[in-house]
């Protein structure tokens, strides 16, 4: 499935999460693609959607598609396997608020006090990370 994910980098440092509902765990805002979407359209749109903010300058930082971390088996009984553009920005507007049925929570928090994460997840913001030291698209 095509999918995209972003990593909001407020002016402090710290990362946008939201806490998913059907996994119980916190991960990055994002989704899966609509027909007739391209994928920055799909992360600006699941984001308004899954946390009300209105996000702009968005830069791709890597490539999520190691089946071990993004396939899934959903509560629901879907299985799917994932390949996601890993977006980041610290450009947005409006403040972070539950908005669907898709998140019980959202909040900042700081890379090195992150909660428990989907593990694709946590990758993608260790990705961002090397990204951010090194410059280099990061395939993971």
């Amino acid at each position: 499935m095509p999918d995209a994910r972003i990593a909001i980098e407020g002016a402090d440092g710290r990362i946008l999460l939201q806490k998913r509902t059907d996994f119980g765990v916190w991960g990055l805002p994002g989704g899966n693609a609509e027909e007739g979407e391209n994928l920055e359209t799909v992360v600006s749109r699941e984001v308004a959607e899954e946390t009300g903010l209105i996000v702009s300058g968005i830069e791709p930082f890597g490539f999520g598609c190691d089946p071990q971390y993004e396939t899934f088996l959903f509560p629901n009984g879907d299985r799917a396997q994932f390949f996601a553009l890993i977006l980041h920005t610290r450009s947005f507007e409006g403040e972070p608020a539950v908005i669907d049925n898709e998140s019980s929570a959202v909040g900042w928090f700081a890379v090195d006090g992150l909660p428990e994460m989907l593990p694709n997840m946590a990758r993608s913001i260790d990705a961002y990370l090397r990204f951010k030291a090194t410059g280099q698209f990061q395939m993971i």
